[in-house]
């Protein structure tokens, strides 16, 4: 492996909290990276469409990543105007000169579960080492029972050194007990947010009540909404 170690860290970010923090950071001392991309999403196929803008969510991810030496905010997927597919993300970093060993895609234990429903599966497995980080009910440890037919391509975040081509690392790491949709249900309901997300994000929401008009609960992705006044600036929730 080359000195570049480029971890991707991409979800809808509706908002950023801090089960995605903690993901990043355990991927980030797991492997050594050099750097980790913050990617938001744009478009999510397999989601709901976002309730707060591209705007605001890229935002809350720029305030989220504050203090964060190694981490980068990106706006590609937002600035190409169409769906966010991993395996295209992939495509602009090999376009850039990075190698597919020297590129890191970080998901929740929960969101690799479904690789296998994804856009070019299973050749998207060649374009990066995957980093998946145990979630609240996924353990890593089940990921091999789980799909079977990619086992033999995980292994121990110890072994990133030693391979040579794109491989399945499993991270055992505490998350946060938090999602999304559970976030914007809460501050829908004028409930506290505190210890679920970063300050900054969750001064941000307040400020611009990017929640609160919501009409509809249950689901808060799938409920009907009014857009803010001030304006609405891939995927793991």
């Amino acid at each position: 492996m080359t000195g570049r170690r480029i971890g991707i860290l991409g979800g809808t970010f509706d908002p950023i909290h801090c089960g995605h923090l903690d993901m990043g950071g355990a991927a980030e001392r797991a492997l050594g990276l050099t750097q980790l991309v913050v990617m938001t999403a744009n478009i999510p196929p397999h989601r709901p469409q976002p309730v707060a803008s591209s705007y605001h969510r890229f935002a809350m991810v720029a305030l989220a990543i504050s203090g964060h030496d190694r981490w980068r905010a990106s706006d590609f997927e937002l600035g190409i105007g169409l769906p966010s597919f991993t395996s295209g993300t992939l495509q602009h970093f090999h376009d850039r000169g990075f190698a597919s060993t020297e590129l890191f895609f970080v998901i929740g234990a929960d969101a690799f579960a479904e690789i296998e429903t994804w856009k070019d599966f299973p050749a998207i497995l060649e374009s990066a080492h995957f980093a998946v980080v145990s979630r609240p009910g996924f353990p890593v440890v089940e990921m091999p029972a789980r799909l079977p037919a990619l086992a033999r391509r995980m292994t121990g975040p110890s072994e990133a050194a030693r391979r040579t081509t794109p491989s399945i690392f499993l991270i055992d790491a505490p998350t946060a007990n938090v999602s999304a949709t559970a976030i914007r249900q809460r501050a829908a309901g004028g409930e506290s947010i505190a210890g679920l997300v970063p300050p900054a994000v969750g001064q941000h929401i307040e400020r611009h009540a990017l929640y609160s008009t919501i009409l509809t609960t249950g689901d808060l992705g799938t409920g009907t909404h009014r857009p803010p006044a001030a304006g609405r600036l891939h995927g793991q929730d």
